[in-house]
């Protein structure tokens, strides 16, 4: 009993340490069609906040700011689940103010629509200079080259009203979907999108190591779990996120952000 208490106290020990344990990751994404002035653009992606609960998650965004505000990548870019409780909404806001470039989409938690009994609607209709995109797309100049940011709001996705191949912008060098679930590309037409950023799934936040893989304890039936697919919609990136959900723990699932570096694909 004992060794037994022992362990589940060291367990939760390195839970607790690994929430705010932030990886900074750095990733080159080959799209088919890139224009060649937008090679080597860089986009940072941040996920999954929480922001408003008791959890060192709050330390790992913190540094991812700070880390993205060093980088100064040509766009960041946010999808969803910035708060858990809305006490946090001012530290919210001064966060997303160091940003540069900010897009953002919510997710479930910002409006508790959620299994967590903790979460509670944080009511955002905006978020100062990041502009929220919810069912509705902007159309930037990066480079002489037209880029779309197109968003998902999580309501209509949850309800399975989203329609987000609606807006798509055939006009524009490089189109981009923000959506908190990543599963919406499956729901996207063949080249209807050259990227689409994700989030919702936390690396499974609380993982069991085997040799060769993990068990992700809370994703066991997800396709998209982190990292990078491609798809005939276009190519997914899905972020280990930065905060927790339910418990204030990570096991071998670290908060990250990530800095994603365009290639043409040759």
């Amino acid at each position: 009993m004992a060794a037994a208490a022992a362990a589940a106290l060291g367990a939760a020990a390195w839970g607790h340490f690994e929430a705010g344990w932030l990886r900074r990751r750095v990733l080159r994404v080959a799209l088919p069609g890139l224009p060649e002035a937008l090679a080597g653009l860089r986009i940072a992606h941040l996920s999954d906040f929480h922001l408003g609960m008791p959890s060192r998650g709050a330390h790992a965004v913190e540094r991812a700011v700070d880390w993205v505000e060093e980088q100064r990548p040509d766009l960041t870019l946010i999808t969803g689940d910035l708060l858990s409780r809305p006490h946090a909404e001012a530290r919210l806001r001064e966060l997303l103010g160091r940003l540069p470039a900010s897009y953002a989409v919510l997710g479930n938690h910002d409006f508790a629509l959620s299994r967590d009994p903790f979460s509670r609607p944080a009511k955002l209709v905006e978020l100062g200079r990041t502009p929220l995109l919810s069912d509705s797309t902007a159309t930037i100049e990066l480079r002489g080259c037209r880029v779309q940011i197109a968003g998902v709001d999580p309501r209509s996705y949850v309800r399975r009203r989203a329609r987000p191949a609606r807006l798509v912008d055939l006009g524009a060098d490089l189109r981009i979907l923000l959506c908190h679930f990543p599963g919406v590309i499956d729901r996207l037409p063949p080249l209807a999108f050259d990227l689409v950023l994700a989030g919702h799934m936390h690396a499974g936040q609380m993982c069991l190591p085997y040799p060769g893989g993990k068990i992700r304890l809370s994703q066991l039936r997800w396709t998209y779990v982190e990292g990078l697919y491609r798809r005939p919609a276009g190519t997914l990136h899905v972020s280990a996120g930065l905060g927790t959900t339910f418990l204030p723990f990570r096991f071998f699932a670290r908060p990250e952000v990530t800095e994603l570096v365009l290639q043409s694909e040759l």
